[in-house]
């Protein structure tokens, strides 16, 4: 599975708290403590919508 680009990854924002994102290969991770949702990742193309979020464990 390709990587999001660095470039793209340093614009998008989680849709739920607007925290940065930081990519997990498979997903895109929450940097906030209090929120924490990941997003999954699907052919190169980052899923941001909160109902599609896994939340943390």
């Amino acid at each position: 599975m390709p990587p999001v680009e660095a470039g793209l990854l340093e614009i998008l924002a989680c849709p739920a708290c607007h925290a940065p994102l930081k990519d997990a290969s498979t997903e895109l991770i929450c940097t906030s403590d209090t929120c924490g949702l990941a997003y999954p990742v699907k052919d190169g193309i980052p899923v941001l919508l909160v109902d599609e979020a896994r939340r943390p464990e």
